[in-house]
């Protein structure tokens, strides 16, 4: 944290060459062929490949269903790592709940956080019917399970992820790598392009994902059968459906509200729940074989959820997404006097940069809110479609920037393919 504040600090009171004019094409063709040079290919991959090095290792998907084929292993997880690097704070948002939610089964049963993100991401699975042991009322009504998990040695797991320290050293290299080439540009009053400040941005998110997920098993294919006998489907397990009908004997004025949980449940189980697998639509471990993508144990589901209105345990989930948001914001907003090739650039930039700094806690606020226990079913509804509003402009937001960062470069100062001088770092006698 202490990082990211200094080198918005230092971002921040940087000032580009944005007054200078753009040198000619004999002298940018002069800079890139000096020694001390860059070129627009070497920016260009250096972003990507710092960015596909950190989501890469980064993402630590679910357990996958059973009887998978590597291509479809590869799929999935090629699928969760663009999500990442599309909407990064999505990704962080999962990884917070199940931090959480292995925080909670950890101190609750006594066991390593390893133990908990294995449970949290379907890895425990009952014999016989294969279905997932991930939730605190199958534990409850199958107290053998506790038992058995409690037995297993936390390196049995950690020998389940595929996870080496080749690839994770590797990438923190190319992490540490293009954070110092970014202070020491700012060092020496170079500029950085817009796709660096985005790279950089991008990288402390990662860094947040990483930390959360440190014990979770990475790429886990196989689950751990546990238990004598396979889960009774007939004993009723509370993952709680949201409702699609009225509440029994609850208040007239509350009918319409509930049901317009429901359609709007329908429609984003319907239209976004292909897109994000296991995010809104239903999950039942007590006839399923393996989780969801972005499941979670107390994760989205419970959002839009009628006990979820009630609940102040979505305060705690809530806080930690809003926060690693707004920080990705506020990075960009470090951009703020770098230079534009136009003056629509900039303002598009400034504005969409402020937008995704300040949504994250309006929604954060807006979701308080609606936990509240004296608003009824109808404000908690109105507040949640008002909700929707900055959710859309955030998403707008983050498009609008991500294409800045590329058709910025089209135009860079000549400063720009200037290249660090790392020999005024070398002591001298």
């Amino acid at each position: 944290m202490l990082l990211t504040l200094s080198l918005v600090y230092l971002l921040a009171r940087h000032r580009a060459v944005s007054g200078h004019p753009l040198g000619s094409r004999d002298e940018l063709v002069s800079c890139d062929s000096s020694t001390n040079s860059r070129s627009l290919f070497t920016i260009l991959t250096s972003c990507l490949i710092t960015v596909f090095a950190c989501t890469w290792v980064s993402v630590h998907p679910n357990v996958p269903p059973p009887n998978q084929s590597k291509l479809a292993l590869l799929r999935r997880r090629l699928g969760l790592m663009l999500v990442a690097v599309i909407a990064p704070e999505l990704m962080a948002g999962f990884a917070v709940r199940q931090f959480i939610d292995a925080r909670w089964f950890a101190e609750k049963y006594n066991v390593s956080m390893t133990h908990g993100f294995f449970f949290a991401m379907g890895g425990f699975v009952s014999k016989g019917g294969h279905h997932p042991i991930t939730t605190p009322e199958q534990l409850c009504l199958e107290p053998e399970y506790v038992a058995a998990i409690q037995s297993i040695e936390a390196e049995v797991i950690e020998d389940k992820s595929k996870g080496d320290s080749m690839s994770k050293g590797v990438a923190l290299l190319q992490g540490l790598w293009f954070i110092a080439q970014c202070l020491s540009r700012v060092h020496q009053d170079l500029p950085l392009t817009q796709l660096e400040v985005a790279t950089l941005a991008f990288q402390f998110v990662s860094v947040f994902i990483w930390v959360l997920w440190w014990y979770k098993p990475l790429d886990v294919q196989q689950p751990i059968l546990i238990g004598s006998k396979p889960f009774d489907v007939q004993q009723p397990v509370s993952i709680e459906p949201v409702l699609n009908g009225p509440r029994a004997n609850g208040p007239a004025d509350e009918l319409v509200g509930v049901g317009l949980i429901g359609r709007g449940r329908r429609f984003m189980c319907e239209v976004v729940g292909p897109m994000l697998d296991g995010v809104f639509c239903d999950f039942d471990p007590s006839t399923s074989t393996f989780v969801p993508a972005f499941w979670s144990t107390h994760g989205l589901e419970y959002i839009l959820s009628a006990r979820s209105f009630h609940s102040k345990r979505l305060i705690p989930y809530m806080f930690p997404q809003c926060l690693i948001g707004t920080i990705f914001g506020v990075v960009h907003c470090a951009a703020w006097h770098t230079y534009f090739p136009s003056n629509g650039e900039m303002l598009l930039w400034r504005a969409c940069s402020l937008v995704i700094a300040l949504m994250p806690l309006v929604l954060g606020v807006g979701t308080t809110l609606v936990s509240f226990d004296y608003l009824t079913v109808n404000d908690r509804i109105v507040t949640a479609f008002l909700l929707g509003i900055p959710l859309l402009a955030y998403s707008v937001a983050r498009i609008i920037l991500c294409a800045i960062a590329f058709t910025t470069l089209r135009a860079l100062p000549p400063n720009a393919f200037v290249d660090v001088d790392w020999t005024t770092y070398i002591p001298h006698l």
